[in-house]
């Protein structure tokens, strides 16, 4: 029985109980925050070697490696750093945008309506699921070639979209099941169309999923890396993820660089997570039931 159930049946909360659980959580919380406060370490030392010893708290402080990796410029003078930024920025969004908009009224379809094949789809587009995307490396390189998209945004866009709709449908159309259909034929009784139906009542409602899957597809396409080393020819259209790889060589690695760099390539999306929170856990209370 937690603290707030005893609160609840008039009984006084243990004190030992509290004090063990809070010593525990605590204890977990450090062993899952020491990895990352490590990385901090390394970002924040001015050398590059790999640090040694087991305090996470730096002996020195710089903001070298920050600088070193945000102020990157080839030899043209052009700043690297940023055109990599964009890229990744560009073809994450798009990825989300393209992948959940294509897949809110695909699973839309196959939650409400019934058509020959419908089944047998579904389950198509789970068993592409089960292939890693560096089998279709080849094929997708050749038509990317084909079609004059190498070294595009927009080829990496709908590589990746392509890629992301068969999970978002398949998320989406679970939330979508959930949805009661009386919802739908009152509005049908009231003469509301069924593309009516679906931008006002359903998407509404499903924002949460909706919110969740376009995270999922957008963190997806964020850190991807082989794909984008592969079908990326030039150092200005890298996305942040091959950036990384590029501090760490066949003889040594630049661990102050790389350091700095995982948590500029963590930080968007971190705060990405955080400003969704609040539209995640808003649930069906707010919507048409809401009187």
């Amino acid at each position: 029985m937690s603290d707030r159930d005893a609160d609840l049946a008039g009984e006084k909360p243990n004190p030992l109980l509290a004090i063990v659980s809070h010593v525990v959580l605590v204890g977990v919380s450090i062993i899952v925050l020491y990895p990352v406060l490590w990385v901090v370490r390394m970002a924040l030392s001015p050398t590059q070697a790999f640090a040694s010893g087991l305090s996470p708290i730096p002996e020195q402080v710089t903001l070298q490696n920050f600088v070193d990796v945000v102020g990157k410029t080839d030899l043209q003078g052009t700043w690297v750093f940023g055109h990599q930024l964009w890229n990744s920025l560009v073809i994450s969004s798009a990825t989300a945008l393209v992948g959940v908009g294509l897949a809110t009224s695909a699973a839309y379809a196959f939650s409400r309506f019934r058509f020959p094949g419908g089944e047998l789809g579904m389950k198509a587009l789970l068993i592409t699921q089960m292939f890693p995307g560096t089998m279709m490396m080849i094929p997708l390189y050749i038509l990317l070639d084909k079609l004059d998209l190498l070294d595009s945004q927009l080829g990496l866009v709908l590589v990746y979209a392509t890629t992301s709709i068969p999970f978002s449908t398949f998320m989406l159309k679970g939330y979508f099941d959930t949805i009661p259909g009386e919802l739908e034929e009152a509005a049908r009784m009231d003469g509301a169309s069924t593309s009516r139906i679906f931008f006002s009542i359903i998407l509404p409602l499903a924002r949460p999923a909706i919110a969740i899957t376009a995270l999922f597809s957008f963190m997806t396409a964020w850190n991807e890396f082989i794909l984008a080393a592969k079908l990326m020819n030039s150092e200005t259209s890298y996305t942040l993820p091959v950036v990384l790889q590029g501090y760490v060589g066949a003889k040594s690695t630049a661990w102050g660089h790389f350091a700095a760099g995982a948590i500029l390539v963590s930080a968007p999306v971190m705060a990405l997570f955080f400003a969704l929170q609040k539209h995640l856990v808003a649930g069906l209370t707010s919507g048409s039931v809401k009187g």
